[in-house]
């Protein structure tokens, strides 16, 4: 993705064209004409109606000290809150599946699975068409937009859950509609990029992240509460919940966040990724990691429900919890030791959770089921941030001068929306492998050894390519 700024000053130069030239108030008509102009900002950024921000160019230091900074921090908090509800409605079928069955439907383990995972494989894809909603739209506009949407999925999920005669392709419909919230990460995630310099966008872009995959959390830890009651289960609150909430966003977005004239999404360097090798060994690697942290969130209410039912505690949120929060530790440790080390820590710590998972499973403890996945969501947070770490320094490397480095930096940035939208397709297949598992085993321990497979398979590739000394870019410490 480019930015490229309009020429600065020229707004403001027409705006004080047209006012008096002896100081005195202007006029009515003055007023309108400056008004249609837009209002100078200062620092060569002018708002124009429908919040179009002109001028904008966060490499400028005093615009960036003046007001760049103020509104900057301004549209990413907003754009944190819409993202996290995104995660909400992504996640929102991880927690009413485990439920369905007590409010009277009749699913098999199979079809549960099912609606579990294709939220996941619909968010994966629209990722890819949300990034380049943006400079079409605006970041402001397509945030409204985005958030409205969401009252589809939490609209027919208030609708068809109070019937338990309901259809399981209605529900699997209804399911697929959640995954319009996967898509506002890679959507906010390109926006907020616009916003911050380059020095800035690694925090920037971390906090964002991290605020959307708390919403998973949020979601396996109060929806329960809420639909759960002495009087029964009452999973149309789930959708009750969340509806004023989105509408909030919505209302917060068309009120204080701003669009940027001149934003650009590079088609090009995308085209020029998805022809680079590195991209798609990197996506695979992303799938290990940020893959797995969403696919085992979605599944970890119904393993903990189905695996040992007489836990009536409602821990699962946990998972989601330590992973997201583990997400700016795994970039801020790869920004220090490379990101390729800690990721091979990442897939190295993983499957020894999952290993560690097996063997609580065959000894009936909880306790070391339940430890066992929360190591597993720690390394997949880590995980997570130091991929996204990777994906520049490999990109840069080898860079010949500054023309090179910038045609780099845009192929790199054409990498990181990829490789966000490949990697999340690990939350379909990992549901999808429960299914298959306990379709032809009857429990999930054959479908966690592949899990430790890939892990094994990934971490060798991440050592031979990225991490090994001998090799180009384990020199280079990626």
């Amino acid at each position: 993705m480019t930015h490229e700024p309009l020429a600065p000053g020229a707004p403001e130069e027409t705006a004080a064209a047209q006012a008096p030239a002896d100081g005195t108030p202007p006029t009515s008509t003055q007023h309108a004409r400056t008004t249609a102009v837009g209002t100078p900002l200062g620092a060569g950024v002018t708002r124009r109606p429908g919040r179009w921000l002109d001028g904008w160019n966060p490499e400028n230091e005093a615009q960036w000290i003046a007001v760049g900074r103020r509104i900057a921090r301004r549209n990413l908090s907003t754009s944190v809150y819409a993202e996290f509800l995104g995660f909400v409605v992504w996640a929102l079928w991880s927690v009413v599946v485990p439920q369905l069955p007590a409010a009277g439907f009749d699913l098999t383990v199979d079809q549960m699975f099912w609606l579990i995972a294709v939220p996941s494989l619909v968010g994966a894809t629209l990722r890819i068409p949300y990034t380049f909603a943006v400079p079409v739209l605006g970041g402001r506009n397509w945030t409204v937009v985005s958030a409205l949407l969401l009252l589809l999925p939490l609209t027919a999920l208030v609708l068809v859950v109070q019937d338990p005669t309901t259809s399981f392709g209605t529900l699997l419909l209804v399911a697929s509609l959640a995954g319009l919230g996967g898509g506002n990460f890679a959507s906010s995630m390109a926006n907020i990029s616009f916003f911050y310099p380059e020095s800035g966008k690694g925090r920037a872009l971390g906090l964002n992240a991290a605020g959307g995959n708390l919403g998973t959390a949020a979601v396996q830890l109060v929806v329960p509460l809420v639909v759960v009651t002495a009087t029964g289960v009452h999973l149309e609150r789930a959708g009750l919940l969340i509806i004023p909430l989105v509408l909030l966003a919505a209302v917060l977005a068309w009120r204080g966040m701003d669009n940027l004239r001149g934003a650009r999404s590079d088609t090009k360097a995308y085209a020029q990724a998805a022809t680079h090798g590195h991209t798609w060994l990197i996506s695979a690697i992303y799938i290990g990691t940020f893959g797995s942290f969403i696919g085992f969130s979605s599944v970890f209410p119904t393993l903990l429900k189905g695996t040992f039912p007489e836990v009536t505690v409602s821990i699962a949120f946990l998972g989601a919890l330590v992973g997201s929060v583990a997400r700016p530790l795994g970039g801020t440790l790869a920004d220090r030791l490379g990101g390729a080390r800690i990721t091979l820590v990442a897939l190295t710590v993983m499957a020894a959770g999952v290993i560690g998972a097996i063997l609580a499973l065959r000894a009936g403890s909880f306790a070391g089921f339940l430890g066992s996945f929360l190591v597993l969501f720690v390394a997949t947070g880590a995980g997570n941030g130091s991929v996204y770490r990777m994906i520049p320094a490999v990109f840069r490397h080898g860079a010949t001068d500054d023309a090179d480095r910038a045609h780099r930096a845009r192929v790199a940035a054409g990498c990181l929306g990829i490789a966000g939208a490949v990697g999340a397709f690990g939350g379909f297949l990992v549901p999808r492998g429960f299914a298959a598992s306990t379709a032809a085993t009857g429990g999930i321990e054959a479908a966690l050894w592949v899990v430790v497979g890939v892990y094994a398979v990934l971490g060798a590739l991440t050592w031979a390519v990225y991490a090994r000394r001998g090799s180009t870019l384990g020199a280079a410490g990626v």
